[in-house]
């Protein structure tokens, strides 16, 4: 069943588990852009990231 379906019901159970669903993907796709866009903007400066070796 999809949320488009007309014999889709808006009920409880269906309004957490898609408020919940959609939270953790929002929360991943804006780490997952800034991750990007760092990496991104970092490569364009020519900075190199440098691990701390002992």
């Amino acid at each position: 069943m999809f949320p488009f379906s007309f014999e889709w019901v808006w009920d409880l159970g269906h309004l957490v588990f898609h408020g919940a669903l959609w939270y953790a993907l929002s929360i991943l796709g804006i780490g997952l852009t800034y991750c990007i866009l760092k990496a991104a903007w970092q490569a364009s400066r020519g900075e190199e990231h440098e691990h701390g070796h002992h």
